[in-house]
């Protein structure tokens, strides 16, 4: 069975009015929850995206075995009752055999047959259930407290989850959508699994979802060709924001959250021919909105790294007195949480996932080429736009060259996007001086950035003059040295069909 639910965390001063809320009018309880969950010595279950584990719950045990899906809200699920019994029973995974997650296991499992279950971790959770009719269906609010525990270390759980029972799974997002506005909820794509491996291995956090690939067959519809690289930008997107929402992120995440957001964007405007839709527009609305909510936090990040060193040589060497100015920061340590936390960023991770979610409608499959043709179409014309920027780039302001980079940016998603649809080594070859020079313009796009930052500076610290001079002159050789790959792209053979 697929188990189809969304998982908020619950800040403190909303637990009792979330626990109120979930309760209800009528009568109800609260139910103990504990178990154990095992994997092998090196996590092989854990890498593989499984979580097995056995769990009293009230008197009886449940041994179960969770599978990760790419959807974003759903996971492949099967539970076997084990009765009541006074000792911890010992999970089987021969239990789940036959059943689709089972099968997923015991091929895993088959390639390293030496290798024994033991128990890692274990949850000890007080929850309270209530089922809820709505219009999309019937889904179930359940309010978990309680801890996760690895040996000494141990970790608080306070979340809402909603699990859908019947219907459609709009009926969580729309669930969620008004306990996120009630209630200042967040999105938390981890299972307690995903936070109890973490505990046990003594890492803060997971690391920074990078882009996976994206396979397309000529064979797709338009609408599952545009769904299957929606789904690909949602997982990263959902699962860097739901690290930084945890308060517990570095900078990679913001960045690949970031790249995520551009990737998105780049993808709504590959797929327009897929149809005009309200929703669509208000997802690249939000995605637009969340990207320049987090720029300070990335543009803070490269003032304070990437020229900081050289730019303090430099004030030494010219005997100019002092420390390394002090640029305008963009933001602070906790901004990208607090943007991630605000019921705005919240509304449009929802957005996405319903947009993930929204019925496929009956398309047939693409005629013969029909879906190459169009996306070719739409890559010929962005190369185009590109290269006429590219051949007049020394004429360019700082203004233009951004829009370069910005165009060269959305062209190589795209390019990421579609490459399935053609020959592999002729992808390749357009995607070296393409990335190369995607490269070369971010360089000088933060030296621009900082000198922004430091010309914001009072009038009154000539540290901060020296430093935009000093920049000016660094922009000016990068803008110089970036003519090498810019002839490259210039150069590059196109693989798609001319139109």
């Amino acid at each position: 069975m697929h188990e189809v639910e969304l998982k908020f965390q619950v800040p403190a001063a909303q637990r009792k009015a979330v626990d109120a809320a979930v309760a209800g009018r009528a009568a109800s309880r609260r139910t103990r929850l504990q178990a154990s969950y095992v994997d092998t010595p090196d996590r092989l279950l854990a890498k593989a995206g499984l979580a097995l584990r056995v769990r009293r719950e009230g008197r009886d045990w449940v041994q179960t075995l969770k599978g990760a899906t790419e959807d974003g809200i759903s996971r492949l699920e099967h539970n076997v009752p084990l009765g009541a019994a006074r000792d911890v029973p010992v999970a089987d995974p021969a239990r789940h055999h036959g059943t689709a997650v089972g099968e997923r296991l015991r091929d895993l499992l088959a390639a390293q047959p030496a290798v024994a279950l033991g128990v890692l971790y274990g949850t000890d959770i007080l929850r309270r259930t209530r089922a809820l009719r709505v219009p999309q269906g019937q889904v179930e609010l359940a309010f978990d407290e309680g801890r996760i525990q690895a040996g000494q270390a141990h970790t608080a759980v306070c979340e809402l989850e909603i699990e859908l029972l019947a219907g459609s799974p709009l009926a969580v997002i729309d669930t969620a959508r008004r306990w996120v506005a009630r209630h200042g909820l967040w999105l938390d794509t981890r299972s307690k699994a995903e936070r109890g491996d973490m505990l046990a291995r003594a890492e803060a956090m997971a690391p920074a979802r990078m882009a996976a690939s994206v396979v397309l067959e000529p064979k797709l519809s338009l609408h599952q060709a545009w769904l299957r690289v929606l789904r690909n930008c949602a997982e990263q997107i959902t699962v860097n924001a739901s690290q930084i929402a945890s308060g517990s992120h570095g900078d990679g995440h913001v960045h690949q959250l970031r790249i995520g957001l551009r990737r998105l964007r780049s993808a709504l405007q590959l797929f327009e021919f897929v149809g005009p839709d309200a929703a669509l527009s208000q997802l690249a609305d939000g995605a637009a909105a969340l990207f320049r909510r987090l720029g300070g936090a990335r543009d803070q990040v490269v003032i304070e790294g990437q020229f900081a060193a050289d730019l303090a040589t430099a004030l030494h060497s010219a005997g100019v007195p002092g420390e390394m100015p002090a640029a305008t920061p963009g933001a602070d340590s906790q901004a990208a949480v607090t943007a991630l936390r605000d019921t705005a960023s919240q509304a449009f991770l929802l957005d996405l996932l319903a947009a993930v979610h929204a019925a496929d409608p009956a398309t047939p499959a693409a005629s013969a080429n029909e879906l190459k043709d169009l996306l070719a179409q739409q890559l010929n014309r962005w190369h185009r736009q590109a290269a006429r920027d590219a051949a007049g780039y020394a004429k360019l302001d700082d203004e233009g060259r951004h829009r370069l980079r910005k165009r060269i940016k959305r062209l190589r998603y795209a390019v990421e996007f579609a490459g399935s649809l053609f020959g592999r080594a002729a992808v390749r070859g357009y995607l070296r001086p393409l990335r190369a020079l995607q490269e070369r313009l971010g360089a000088i796009n933060d030296a621009v950035v900082a000198i922004q930052a430091y010309a914001a500076a009072p009038d009154t610290d000539p540290r901060a003059w020296f430093a935009v001079g000093w920049l000016a002159a660094r922009r000016d050789v990068l803008v110089a040295e970036a003519r090498p790959e810019l002839r490259k792209f210039a150069k590059a053979q196109r693989f798609w069909k001319q139109a």
